[in-house]
């Protein structure tokens, strides 16, 4: 197997995730980590979730996990990572960031993210992780909003360095990066 390491990034409802499941044969087995926070207690989460499992092929399994990086490392490919806006959210709701000062959890942050670019880097086969992303709007009026737009902004470009190509999707349309 060869390595190719791909990030799919795009705005909310771009097209990104569709477009990354493409990217594998539908009877491949492949490892779909899904990193978000569970969907329990959240109707309209829940059904985004349900939408995502209806549409895998038969042939995939799902592993649920925040450490991202020991997925990576743990499943060297096919993989499919869907998705690190949903993983950082996850992340920082964890460390319970989202209002605490930067120095309490910036630590943690960058050690698990740099730990995710490691992995990333270093994973053997096919491997296509997708993002959201969030540089491209207004300054966020809300600390939560700035904390999520700066990590994740970070995330996505420690991982498109440690990727092989990076497409960015708008309106359904792929462009490579």
């Amino acid at each position: 197997m060869t390595a190719r390491r791909v990030l799919v990034t795009g705005g909310v409802r771009s097209g990104k995730s569709r477009h990354a499941e493409g990217l594998f044969e539908p009877d491949e087995p492949v490892v779909y980590v899904a990193p978000g926070p569970s969907p329990d207690g959240d109707p309209e989460w829940a059904e985004r979730v349900s939408v995502h499992r209806a549409r895998r092929p038969s042939a995939w399994s799902t592993v649920e996990t925040t450490d991202v990086a020991a997925a990576v490392r743990d499943h060297p490919g096919p993989l499919l990572l869907d998705c690190l806006g949903t993983w950082v959210t996850a992340v920082l709701d964890e460390l319970d960031a989202w209002e605490a000062p930067r120095d309490v959890w910036s630590d943690e942050v960058d050690a698990r993210v740099e730990d995710l670019a490691a992995a990333w880097s270093d994973a053997p086969g096919v491997v296509v992780a997708v993002t959201n992303e969030v540089g491209m709007g207004v300054v966020p009026a809300h600390r939560s909003g700035r904390v999520f737009r700066d990590v994740l902004g970070t995330v996505n470009q420690r991982v498109a360095a440690a990727s092989d190509e990076v497409a960015l999707v708008v309106a359904g349309r792929v462009l490579h990066l």
